[in-house]
């Protein structure tokens, strides 16, 4: 009997394993974008706020790219959803490397890699994860995949650094996007759609447009959707302007590497802390609770003289807190609707969160450009902070009531 039940046990190991590899790769380079911006600029005589609507149309693009190829996912399988991702982030990235005018770079390094990522991270990852794991295990086994994009951010910052001071910044980003061929590999043991999910039986039968009605008339939806829109604000912010700012402030450039590097790392603790307090705790109250956190310590960090040792400790704790907020996140969502279309469902969540992103990047550089400052940006950031946990705290964690619907035979 151990013998017959070992193998089995082995396939969603194998599955989730090659799936926190592809958040890593998946995650890993666009987090290490801010690297590249200084570099991009003074060779090719931009301003910021070009490199800004770069990122900020990543994001973006990002965004609306989740929440179709969650409905491509789940409808026609994982494994092909990653590999035109797979093709699409390494296609923007060399463009990117090449691109002669703003118009190439906004369209490589932001709507093609912004596609990418989509195709290649969280929505369609955590998507493939939660159907092969059950729902008592499912908040942490989130936490882990999300940890692994964290990991990414970790691993890419020396790794994108190192590539630009010995390669240039051209030639580095042509390195990465070889790297992300390898996705297409890893991701066949994560072959399969929703019909094909070990809890399929489990779960309502629906076509996507009552999935799409039933979760929009959903109150506790409509403010998780919200709330997610500030996380994206936030992160996207400092992701793709923290080196920048740092220089700004005086400080050498190798404390911005020390900070990305220290995001990335605190963020892996974080995240599976995450996923283990969201099994046994409240997931709205502790969202909330995460977003005050954020803007208790961005509020410390303008206020208190920057110095190398107050970026060290502002990203430790950012770090922290920098993803933490998706595995009870996309956990609320599996918890109110169910697997069946949660790479749809939930990456409309992220499409919100996206929009976020987009307006944080650009806003970072359209007002850095006006005012020679990012202070603007900041605190704009800490007042939503506050929106955010406001808007998560009367959620509820239950599921939709479902009266009319049958489940699946």
């Amino acid at each position: 009997m151990t013998a017959e039940v070992s193998p089995r046990l082995k396939v969603p190991l194998i599955a989730i394993g090659c799936a926190c590899l592809i958040a890593l790769l998946a995650f890993g380079p666009r987090s290490a974008m801010g690297f590249f911006q200084l570099p991009v600029l003074e060779a090719r005589g931009w301003d910021r706020a070009t490199f800004g609507l770069a990122m900020a149309l990543q994001n973006l693009f990002w965004g609306i790219g989740q929440p179709l190829f969650g409905v491509i996912a789940d409808k026609f399988g994982t494994w092909r959803v990653l590999t035109i991702g797979a093709i699409l982030y390494a296609l923007g990235l060399a463009i990117m490397a090449v691109a002669p005018s703003p118009l190439w770079l906004h369209i490589g390094g932001g709507i093609l890699v912004g596609l990418g990522v989509a195709a290649c991270s969280f929505g369609v990852i955590l998507a493939a994860i939660a159907r092969r794991v059950s729902a008592e295990r499912r908040s942490f086994a989130f936490g882990l995949g999300t940890a692994s994009g964290s990991a990414g951010m970790f691993v890419f910052a020396p790794i994108s650094q190192g590539l630009i001071d010995t390669l240039g910044w051209s030639d580095s980003l042509i390195a990465i996007s070889a790297i992300m061929l390898v996705i297409p590999l890893l991701a066949i043991p994560l072959r399969g759609n929703s019909a094909s999910s070990a809890f399929a039986s489990a779960e309502f039968e629906q076509t996507v447009g009552e999935a799409l009605r039933e979760a929009l008339a959903t109150r506790g939806y409509i403010l998780l959707t919200s709330g997610f829109f500030v996380c994206g604000f936030q992160v996207a912010f400092i992701t793709a302007h923290f080196p920048a700012y740092i220089s700004d402030l005086g400080i050498a450039s190798r404390w911005a590497v020390v900070a990305i590097g220290l995001i990335g790392f605190f963020n892996i603790i974080g995240s599976l802390a995450s996923g283990v307090i969201g099994q046994r705790y409240s997931k709205p109250i502790f969202l909330a609770w995460i977003y005050i956190g954020r803007s208790i310590a961005v509020t410390l960090f303008l206020l208190i003289p920057a110095t190398p040792l107050t970026v060290t400790v502002f990203s430790i704790v950012i770090g922290i807190l920098w993803l933490s907020t998706v595995a009870p996140t996309n956990g609320l969502v599996a918890v109110m609707f169910g697997t069946r279309y949660l790479g749809m469902l939930g990456g409309i969540v992220f499409f919100s969160h996206q929009v976020g992103s987009f307006l944080g990047v650009w806003l970072g550089g359209v007002l850095y450009d006006l005012t020679g400052a990012y202070d603007a940006i900041w605190w704009i950031g800490v007042a939503l902070g506050i929106f955010a946990a406001i808007v998560h705290w009367p959620i509820r964690e239950e599921p939709v009531q479902r009266p009319a619907l049958e489940p699946a035979s």
